[in-house]
Protein backbone atom coordinates (compact mmCIF):
# COMPACT_ATOMS: atom_id res chain seq x y z
CA UNK A 1 0.00 0.00 0.00
CA UNK A 2 1.41 3.28 -0.92
CA UNK A 3 2.60 4.94 2.20
CA UNK A 4 2.22 8.79 0.99
CA UNK A 5 -1.64 7.98 -0.02
CA UNK A 6 -2.52 6.24 3.05
CA UNK A 7 -0.98 8.96 4.93
CA UNK A 8 -3.28 11.30 3.33
CA UNK A 9 -6.23 9.07 3.47
CA UNK A 10 -5.38 8.65 7.21
CA UNK A 11 -5.31 12.85 7.72
CA UNK A 12 -9.00 12.62 5.61
CA UNK A 13 -10.26 10.17 8.13
CA UNK A 14 -9.02 12.37 11.10
CA UNK A 15 -11.19 14.95 9.65
CA UNK A 16 -13.88 13.89 8.56
CA UNK A 17 -14.55 10.53 11.02
CA UNK A 18 -13.64 12.46 14.07
CA UNK A 19 -16.04 11.13 16.67
CA UNK A 20 -18.66 8.74 15.75
CA UNK A 21 -20.52 11.18 13.14
CA UNK A 22 -22.61 10.05 9.69
CA UNK A 23 -21.39 8.98 6.58
CA UNK A 24 -22.30 8.99 3.21
CA UNK A 25 -25.85 9.57 1.90
CA UNK A 26 -26.59 7.70 -1.75
CA UNK A 27 -29.28 9.38 -3.58
CA UNK A 28 -31.73 7.96 -4.89
CA UNK A 29 -32.37 7.55 -8.66
CA UNK A 30 -35.21 9.22 -9.48
CA UNK A 31 -37.61 6.91 -11.52
CA UNK A 32 -41.33 7.04 -12.75
CA UNK A 33 -43.10 4.94 -9.83
CA UNK A 34 -43.80 1.72 -11.01
CA UNK A 35 -47.19 0.37 -11.73
CA UNK A 36 -47.92 -2.41 -8.50
CA UNK A 37 -48.99 -5.27 -9.76
CA UNK A 38 -51.72 -7.33 -7.15
CA UNK A 39 -50.14 -9.62 -4.84
CA UNK A 40 -51.15 -13.14 -3.88
CA UNK A 41 -53.41 -13.19 -0.87
CA UNK A 42 -51.26 -15.78 1.19
CA UNK A 43 -47.97 -13.96 0.34
CA UNK A 44 -46.94 -11.20 3.06
CA UNK A 45 -46.40 -7.85 1.14
CA UNK A 46 -43.17 -6.51 1.68
CA UNK A 47 -42.29 -2.94 3.33
CA UNK A 48 -39.48 -1.15 1.40
CA UNK A 49 -38.00 1.17 3.15
CA UNK A 50 -37.78 4.79 2.25
CA UNK A 51 -34.25 5.13 3.21
CA UNK A 52 -32.53 2.48 5.01
CA UNK A 53 -29.70 3.07 7.85
CA UNK A 54 -26.35 1.07 8.51
CA UNK A 55 -24.27 1.55 11.70
CA UNK A 56 -20.59 0.07 10.81
CA UNK A 57 -18.45 -0.02 13.89
CA UNK A 58 -14.53 -0.50 13.38
CA UNK A 59 -11.19 -0.25 15.13
CA UNK A 60 -9.74 2.90 13.44
CA UNK A 61 -8.21 4.32 16.80
CA UNK A 62 -6.89 7.33 14.73
CA UNK A 63 -6.56 8.82 18.18
CA UNK A 64 -3.65 6.67 19.28
CA UNK A 65 -1.62 8.28 15.38
CA UNK A 66 0.63 10.81 15.18
CA UNK A 67 0.29 11.89 11.54
CA UNK A 68 3.57 14.00 12.04
CA UNK A 69 5.74 11.14 13.49
CA UNK A 70 3.92 8.29 12.02
CA UNK A 71 6.07 5.56 10.25
CA UNK A 72 4.82 3.45 7.43
CA UNK A 73 5.07 0.63 9.63
CA UNK A 74 2.74 2.56 12.10
CA UNK A 75 0.49 3.36 9.46
CA UNK A 76 0.28 -0.09 7.97
CA UNK A 77 -1.12 -1.19 11.51
CA UNK A 78 -4.52 0.52 10.83
CA UNK A 79 -4.86 -0.37 6.99
CA UNK A 80 -6.63 -3.71 8.19
CA UNK A 81 -9.97 -1.83 9.15
CA UNK A 82 -9.68 1.59 6.41
CA UNK A 83 -9.18 -1.12 3.76
CA UNK A 84 -12.43 -2.93 5.12
CA UNK A 85 -14.39 0.58 5.12
CA UNK A 86 -13.43 1.16 1.67
CA UNK A 87 -14.68 -1.65 0.57
CA UNK A 88 -17.71 -2.01 2.49
CA UNK A 89 -18.52 1.79 1.17
CA UNK A 90 -18.42 0.48 -2.58
CA UNK A 91 -20.51 -2.60 -1.89
CA UNK A 92 -22.90 -0.12 -0.33
CA UNK A 93 -22.63 1.95 -3.19
CA UNK A 94 -23.23 -0.55 -5.61
CA UNK A 95 -26.28 -2.19 -3.90
CA UNK A 96 -27.84 1.75 -3.88
CA UNK A 97 -27.77 1.36 -7.29
CA UNK A 98 -30.63 -0.43 -7.56
CA UNK A 99 -32.84 2.13 -5.95
CA UNK A 100 -32.33 2.64 -2.53
CA UNK A 101 -30.97 5.33 -0.33
CA UNK A 102 -28.67 4.55 2.56
CA UNK A 103 -27.48 6.36 5.49
CA UNK A 104 -24.10 4.69 6.32
CA UNK A 105 -23.07 5.85 10.27
CA UNK A 106 -19.30 4.96 10.88
CA UNK A 107 -18.18 4.87 14.19
CA UNK A 108 -14.69 4.24 15.52
CA UNK A 109 -14.92 2.03 18.51
CA UNK A 110 -10.89 2.44 19.25
CA UNK A 111 -11.12 -1.86 20.07
CA UNK A 112 -12.58 -0.76 23.58
CA UNK A 113 -16.16 -2.01 25.11
CA UNK A 114 -16.46 1.70 26.58
CA UNK A 115 -17.17 3.12 23.36
CA UNK A 116 -19.40 1.05 22.38
CA UNK A 117 -21.46 1.10 25.29
CA UNK A 118 -21.88 5.10 24.64
CA UNK A 119 -23.15 4.25 21.29
CA UNK A 120 -26.52 2.74 23.15
CA UNK A 121 -27.22 6.51 23.70
CA UNK A 122 -26.78 7.73 20.19
CA UNK A 123 -29.95 8.29 17.97
CA UNK A 124 -28.18 7.36 14.57
CA UNK A 125 -26.76 3.93 16.38
CA UNK A 126 -30.10 3.19 17.96
CA UNK A 127 -32.61 3.99 14.44
CA UNK A 128 -29.67 1.29 12.36
CA UNK A 129 -31.60 -1.12 10.80
CA UNK A 130 -28.27 -3.06 10.69
CA UNK A 131 -25.25 -2.94 12.56
CA UNK A 132 -22.11 -4.34 10.97
CA UNK A 133 -19.39 -5.10 13.55
CA UNK A 134 -17.67 -4.82 16.12
CA UNK A 135 -14.74 -7.22 14.10
CA UNK A 136 -13.30 -8.48 17.18
CA UNK A 137 -14.39 -11.06 19.63
CA UNK A 138 -14.53 -9.25 22.74
CA UNK A 139 -16.49 -6.44 21.31
CA UNK A 140 -19.27 -8.57 19.80
CA UNK A 141 -19.73 -10.79 23.27
CA UNK A 142 -20.14 -6.80 24.88
CA UNK A 143 -22.97 -5.87 22.40
CA UNK A 144 -24.76 -9.17 22.74
CA UNK A 145 -26.73 -7.93 25.27
CA UNK A 146 -27.74 -4.80 23.23
CA UNK A 147 -28.88 -6.85 20.18
CA UNK A 148 -31.15 -9.35 22.15
CA UNK A 149 -32.75 -6.61 24.17
CA UNK A 150 -33.24 -4.38 21.13
CA UNK A 151 -33.61 -7.33 19.05
CA UNK A 152 -30.88 -5.90 16.62
CA UNK A 153 -29.09 -7.72 13.50
CA UNK A 154 -25.28 -7.53 14.21
CA UNK A 155 -23.17 -8.89 11.67
CA UNK A 156 -19.78 -10.77 12.37
CA UNK A 157 -17.96 -9.58 9.45
CA UNK A 158 -14.28 -10.73 10.12
CA UNK A 159 -14.35 -12.60 13.79
CA UNK A 160 -13.75 -16.81 13.23
CA UNK A 161 -15.15 -17.24 16.46
CA UNK A 162 -17.35 -20.22 16.87
CA UNK A 163 -21.08 -18.88 16.87
CA UNK A 164 -21.40 -20.66 21.19
CA UNK A 165 -19.01 -18.07 22.36
CA UNK A 166 -21.43 -14.81 21.92
CA UNK A 167 -24.85 -16.17 22.77
CA UNK A 168 -26.64 -14.27 20.52
CA UNK A 169 -29.26 -15.38 18.63
CA UNK A 170 -29.42 -12.09 16.39
CA UNK A 171 -25.31 -12.59 15.31
CA UNK A 172 -24.87 -13.36 11.47
CA UNK A 173 -21.25 -14.85 11.48
CA UNK A 174 -19.72 -14.59 8.21
CA UNK A 175 -16.48 -16.14 8.70
CA UNK A 176 -16.51 -20.22 8.83
CA UNK A 177 -15.47 -21.26 12.18
CA UNK A 178 -13.06 -24.06 12.67
CA UNK A 179 -15.63 -26.59 13.48
CA UNK A 180 -17.19 -26.00 9.86
CA UNK A 181 -14.00 -26.36 8.31
CA UNK A 182 -13.17 -30.13 10.04
CA UNK A 183 -17.00 -31.55 8.84
CA UNK A 184 -16.43 -30.38 5.28
CA UNK A 185 -13.15 -31.81 5.26
CA UNK A 186 -13.81 -35.35 6.83
CA UNK A 187 -17.15 -35.61 4.74
CA UNK A 188 -14.81 -34.70 1.29
CA UNK A 189 -12.79 -38.30 2.52
CA UNK A 190 -15.99 -40.42 3.44
CA UNK A 191 -17.20 -38.95 -0.14
CA UNK A 192 -14.18 -39.45 -2.31
CA UNK A 193 -12.64 -42.67 -0.60
CA UNK A 194 -13.25 -46.06 -0.70
CA UNK A 195 -13.58 -47.51 2.97
CA UNK A 196 -12.60 -51.16 2.48
CA UNK A 197 -8.61 -50.05 1.84
CA UNK A 198 -8.40 -46.50 3.34
CA UNK A 199 -7.36 -45.43 6.92
CA UNK A 200 -8.13 -42.31 8.08
CA UNK A 201 -5.16 -41.00 10.18
CA UNK A 202 -5.54 -37.60 12.95
CA UNK A 203 -1.76 -36.09 13.57
CA UNK A 204 -2.83 -34.24 16.13
CA UNK A 205 -0.21 -32.57 18.82
CA UNK A 206 -3.79 -31.84 20.81
CA UNK A 207 -3.06 -28.00 21.46
CA UNK A 208 -6.48 -26.60 22.33
CA UNK A 209 -6.67 -24.96 18.91
CA UNK A 210 -5.56 -28.49 17.27
CA UNK A 211 -8.48 -30.36 18.79
CA UNK A 212 -11.07 -27.78 17.57
CA UNK A 213 -10.19 -28.44 14.35
CA UNK A 214 -9.74 -32.99 15.30
CA UNK A 215 -12.92 -32.97 17.17
CA UNK A 216 -15.21 -32.53 14.53
CA UNK A 217 -13.53 -35.26 12.11
CA UNK A 218 -13.15 -37.11 14.54
CA UNK A 219 -17.22 -37.18 15.76
CA UNK A 220 -17.98 -37.75 11.99
CA UNK A 221 -15.95 -40.64 11.15
CA UNK A 222 -16.80 -41.95 14.93
CA UNK A 223 -20.87 -41.79 13.83
CA UNK A 224 -19.84 -43.17 10.05
CA UNK A 225 -18.21 -46.70 11.03
CA UNK A 226 -17.04 -48.12 8.19
CA UNK A 227 -13.71 -45.72 8.10
CA UNK A 228 -10.74 -47.13 9.99
CA UNK A 229 -9.57 -43.94 11.82
CA UNK A 230 -6.50 -44.00 13.83
CA UNK A 231 -4.97 -40.62 15.83
CA UNK A 232 -1.30 -39.97 16.46
CA UNK A 233 0.73 -37.06 18.28
CA UNK A 234 3.07 -37.22 15.43
CA UNK A 235 4.16 -38.94 11.91
CA UNK A 236 7.07 -40.94 13.78
CA UNK A 237 3.97 -42.25 16.00
CA UNK A 238 2.22 -42.97 13.08
CA UNK A 239 5.19 -44.39 11.05
CA UNK A 240 5.17 -47.46 13.27
CA UNK A 241 2.16 -48.80 12.80
CA UNK A 242 1.61 -48.20 8.39
CA UNK A 243 0.51 -50.83 6.37
CA UNK A 244 1.55 -51.43 3.09
CA UNK A 245 -1.01 -51.73 0.33
CA UNK A 246 -3.59 -49.35 2.29
CA UNK A 247 -4.36 -45.76 1.41
CA UNK A 248 -3.86 -43.09 3.59
CA UNK A 249 -6.29 -40.05 4.57
CA UNK A 250 -3.53 -38.13 7.01
CA UNK A 251 -5.43 -34.71 8.75
CA UNK A 252 -2.55 -32.74 10.07
CA UNK A 253 -4.60 -30.64 12.47
CA UNK A 254 -1.83 -28.30 13.65
CA UNK A 255 -1.36 -24.76 11.93
CA UNK A 256 2.15 -24.08 14.09
CA UNK A 257 4.71 -23.97 11.61
CA UNK A 258 7.09 -25.83 14.09
CA UNK A 259 5.44 -28.69 13.71
CA UNK A 260 3.54 -28.69 10.68
CA UNK A 261 6.81 -28.14 8.96
CA UNK A 262 8.64 -30.99 10.01
CA UNK A 263 5.74 -33.51 9.69
CA UNK A 264 5.21 -32.88 5.93
CA UNK A 265 8.85 -33.63 5.18
CA UNK A 266 8.13 -36.76 6.68
CA UNK A 267 5.38 -37.58 5.40
CA UNK A 268 6.84 -36.94 2.20
CA UNK A 269 9.55 -39.62 2.91
CA UNK A 270 7.32 -42.06 3.89
CA UNK A 271 5.64 -41.61 0.55
CA UNK A 272 8.91 -41.96 -1.29
CA UNK A 273 11.02 -44.92 0.67
CA UNK A 274 13.31 -46.52 -1.24
CA UNK A 275 12.09 -49.48 -0.96
CA UNK A 276 8.84 -48.45 -1.55
CA UNK A 277 6.60 -46.21 0.08
CA UNK A 278 3.37 -45.71 1.44
CA UNK A 279 -0.01 -44.07 -0.72
CA UNK A 280 -0.19 -41.00 1.74
CA UNK A 281 -3.06 -38.18 0.94
CA UNK A 282 -2.70 -34.77 3.07
CA UNK A 283 -5.09 -32.81 4.35
CA UNK A 284 -4.24 -29.21 6.40
CA UNK A 285 -5.22 -27.25 8.49
CA UNK A 286 -7.22 -23.60 6.82
CA UNK A 287 -4.50 -21.34 8.52
CA UNK A 288 -1.77 -23.13 6.11
CA UNK A 289 -3.58 -20.51 3.13
CA UNK A 290 -1.85 -17.92 4.61
CA UNK A 291 1.50 -19.84 5.90
CA UNK A 292 4.59 -20.42 3.81
CA UNK A 293 5.68 -23.80 3.21
CA UNK A 294 7.10 -26.34 0.66
CA UNK A 295 5.04 -26.13 -1.93
CA UNK A 296 6.61 -28.91 -4.20
CA UNK A 297 5.81 -31.47 -0.97
CA UNK A 298 2.26 -30.71 -0.57
CA UNK A 299 1.59 -30.69 -4.51
CA UNK A 300 3.31 -34.81 -3.83
CA UNK A 301 0.85 -35.39 -1.32
CA UNK A 302 -2.10 -33.99 -3.04
CA UNK A 303 -2.90 -31.75 -0.28
CA UNK A 304 -6.42 -30.36 0.37
CA UNK A 305 -7.30 -27.55 2.45
CA UNK A 306 -10.44 -25.96 3.36
CA UNK A 307 -10.98 -22.27 3.21
CA UNK A 308 -13.15 -19.64 3.26
CA UNK A 309 -12.17 -17.57 0.89
CA UNK A 310 -10.18 -17.19 -2.69
CA UNK A 311 -9.90 -14.54 -5.19
CA UNK A 312 -10.31 -15.47 -8.73
CA UNK A 313 -8.29 -12.55 -9.91
CA UNK A 314 -9.12 -13.78 -13.72
CA UNK A 315 -13.00 -13.21 -12.54
CA UNK A 316 -14.51 -10.06 -14.49
CA UNK A 317 -16.25 -9.07 -11.47
CA UNK A 318 -13.01 -8.56 -9.29
CA UNK A 319 -11.09 -6.87 -11.92
CA UNK A 320 -14.02 -4.53 -12.44
CA UNK A 321 -13.60 -4.21 -8.82
CA UNK A 322 -10.01 -3.54 -8.55
CA UNK A 323 -10.20 -1.41 -11.88
CA UNK A 324 -13.00 0.91 -8.75
CA UNK A 325 -11.28 1.21 -6.28
CA UNK A 326 -8.14 2.26 -7.87
CA UNK A 327 -10.05 4.55 -9.50
CA UNK A 328 -11.77 5.64 -6.25
CA UNK A 329 -8.97 5.38 -3.61
CA UNK A 330 -5.51 5.55 -5.90
CA UNK A 331 -4.06 2.39 -4.68
CA UNK A 332 -4.57 -1.64 -4.91
CA UNK A 333 -7.24 -3.40 -2.25
CA UNK A 334 -6.41 -5.52 0.07
CA UNK A 335 -7.36 -9.02 1.06
CA UNK A 336 -9.94 -6.24 3.78
CA UNK A 337 -11.40 -4.33 0.77
CA UNK A 338 -12.77 -7.69 -1.04
CA UNK A 339 -13.99 -8.99 1.95
CA UNK A 340 -15.64 -5.30 3.06
CA UNK A 341 -17.54 -4.94 -0.79
CA UNK A 342 -19.00 -8.65 0.03
CA UNK A 343 -20.59 -7.73 2.81
CA UNK A 344 -21.62 -4.55 1.70
CA UNK A 345 -23.34 -5.24 -1.23
CA UNK A 346 -24.61 -8.32 -0.16
CA UNK A 347 -26.79 -6.81 3.15
CA UNK A 348 -27.29 -3.49 1.04
CA UNK A 349 -28.88 -5.97 -1.79
CA UNK A 350 -30.93 -7.74 1.16
CA UNK A 351 -32.15 -4.36 2.59
CA UNK A 352 -32.73 -2.96 -0.79
CA UNK A 353 -35.32 -5.81 -1.95
CA UNK A 354 -36.64 -7.00 1.18
CA UNK A 355 -36.87 -3.85 3.35
CA UNK A 356 -37.71 -4.37 6.94
CA UNK A 357 -38.09 -7.97 6.14
CA UNK A 358 -35.13 -8.43 5.11
CA UNK A 359 -33.77 -11.00 8.29
CA UNK A 360 -36.63 -13.31 6.79
CA UNK A 361 -34.38 -13.48 3.68
CA UNK A 362 -30.80 -14.71 5.26
CA UNK A 363 -31.55 -17.96 5.42
CA UNK A 364 -32.80 -18.16 1.86
CA UNK A 365 -31.01 -15.77 -0.39
CA UNK A 366 -27.43 -17.37 -1.52
CA UNK A 367 -24.63 -14.95 -2.23
CA UNK A 368 -21.24 -15.83 -4.67
CA UNK A 369 -18.87 -12.98 -3.94
CA UNK A 370 -15.85 -11.48 -5.37
CA UNK A 371 -13.69 -13.49 -2.25
CA UNK A 372 -16.60 -15.85 -0.59
CA UNK A 373 -19.76 -17.22 -0.80
CA UNK A 374 -22.82 -16.79 1.88
CA UNK A 375 -24.98 -19.80 2.66
CA UNK A 376 -26.64 -19.10 6.03
CA UNK A 377 -28.27 -21.65 8.28
CA UNK A 378 -30.28 -20.25 11.39
CA UNK A 379 -30.12 -21.32 14.75
CA UNK A 380 -32.48 -20.17 17.65
CA UNK A 381 -29.67 -19.98 19.91
CA UNK A 382 -26.50 -19.13 18.16
CA UNK A 383 -28.00 -16.88 15.40
CA UNK A 384 -27.38 -17.19 11.36
CA UNK A 385 -23.92 -18.92 10.04
CA UNK A 386 -22.31 -18.76 7.19
CA UNK A 387 -21.66 -22.97 6.09
CA UNK A 388 -20.91 -22.07 2.60
CA UNK A 389 -17.13 -23.13 2.09
CA UNK A 390 -14.51 -23.98 -0.53
CA UNK A 391 -11.56 -26.87 -0.49
CA UNK A 392 -8.52 -25.60 -2.04
CA UNK A 393 -5.83 -28.23 -3.48
CA UNK A 394 -2.13 -27.76 -4.27
CA UNK A 395 -1.81 -28.25 -8.30
CA UNK A 396 0.74 -26.67 -10.48
CA UNK A 397 1.76 -25.03 -8.26
CA UNK A 398 -1.19 -22.72 -6.77
CA UNK A 399 -4.01 -23.38 -4.66
CA UNK A 400 -6.87 -24.77 -7.15
CA UNK A 401 -10.54 -24.92 -6.38
CA UNK A 402 -11.92 -28.74 -6.22
CA UNK A 403 -15.71 -27.55 -4.35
Amino acid sequence: MNFKKVYWLLVLFTVVLGACSPKIRTPKPETEKPVEKEKPADKKPIKKFSQASVSLLVPFKLDELNLKTATKADIEKYAMPIDFYQGFKLGLDSAAAQGLNFKLNVFDTQDDNAHISVLYKNERFKQSNLIIGPVFPDGLKFISNYAKENNAIIVSPLAASEPAEFNNPNLVSIVNNIGLHGKKIATYIAKNYNPANTIVVLINPKKTEDEQFAAPIRNYFQANTKFMVQEYASAYAFETKMIKGKEYAVVLTSSDRTFVLPTVEKLYKLKHLPTGGYSINLFGHPNWVKQNYPTDKLQDLNTIISSSYKIDYKNSAVVAFIKKYRYRYGFEPGEYAFKGFDVGYYFGKLLTTYGEDYRDYLVKDKYKGLHNNFSFIHDEKLGYINTSLMLLKFKNFALNLVE
